[in-house]
């Protein structure tokens, strides 16, 4: 697989992006003394960690090896278009801060949420794109990548569920003290 100049543009720019705001996520966790690495496994233990970071995977790696769609031969990746590296990288981004944000379970909650809705918009954006393709919807030039935000808005919901469970039993048993 050949990288060409725009790609690589788009995947600098993608790369800074998330760089930039895992720096600013781990500053902030460090502002209210939070030491990430010692507080990192009792979160791991929770089911909708393990669904965020299978989200975190799905928009935020995976896109690099599916491509959207083939034209001409030649298979398109979000990153030759900058709409979709800044939609990709947001939702990969709220991922993770969906992640690090493990003791606040309605704002972790929001943020799935929100991610979601920015899914959907993504999903969209690649349904709308495809249909405007030579051959419809119908031609056999889609790619599995046009899928991802599909599997992304799955592992979110059961996400939320789970978020929900917690906070639905941390209000339970606060009812019964």
């Amino acid at each position: 697989m050949k990288i060409y100049l725009p790609q690589m543009r788009c995947l600098r720019f993608y790369t800074a992006i998330l760089r930039i705001n895992i720096y600013r996520a781990i500053a902030n966790y460090k502002k209210k003394k939070l030491f990430l690495l010692g507080n990192f496994s009792p979160m791991i233990q929770r089911i909708q960690t393990v669904y965020l970071i299978l989200a975190l995977v799905t928009t935020g790696v995976l896109p690099f090896f599916f491509p959207l769609w083939n034209t001409d031969g030649k298979p398109f990746y979000f990153m030759q278009s900058q709409l979709y590296v800044v939609l990709t990288g947001l939702s990969a981004t709220m991922s993770l801060l969906g992640i690090l944000s493990y003791k606040k379970r309605q704002h972790q909650f929001v943020i799935g949420r929100l991610n979601i809705i920015l899914n959907l918009i993504l999903l969209g954006l690649f349904v709308y794109r495809s249909l405007n393709l030579p051959g419809g919807a119908s031609a056999p030039e889609k790619g599995i990548g046009m899928f991802l935000p599909i599997v992304s808005i799955v592992w979110l919901v059961l996400a939320n569920k789970a978020i929900k469970k917690d906070e639905d039993l941390v209000k339970s048993v606060d009812r019964l003290r």
